[in-house]
């Protein structure tokens, strides 16, 4: 079973964080795509926190990091 509670809060931590990075001409399409491979690479490696049994990869850090990037889209400084 999937718990939403950490993803959630995670998602929404990395949303505000992501909508206070300054605008860089040097972040592409590409990078954000290999930002987001090696989140999850690293994400697996983390592995899931105790007790949690919905997946093989810590799903927090991987909504966190997803939040970075949305909040880095929409609100690009």
């Amino acid at each position: 079973m999937f718990v939403w509670g950490p993803a959630l809060c995670a998602l929404i931590i990395g949303f505000i964080i992501g909508t206070r990075f300054k605008s860089n001409h040097i972040y592409t399409l590409s990078s954000f795509i290999i930002v987001l491979i090696v989140a999850f690479l690293f994400a697996n490696g983390v592995g899931q926190f105790p007790y949690y049994n919905d997946f093989g990869f810590s799903t927090p850090f991987l909504f966190g990091v997803i939040g970075l990037l949305l909040g880095k889209f929409i609100f690009d400084r």
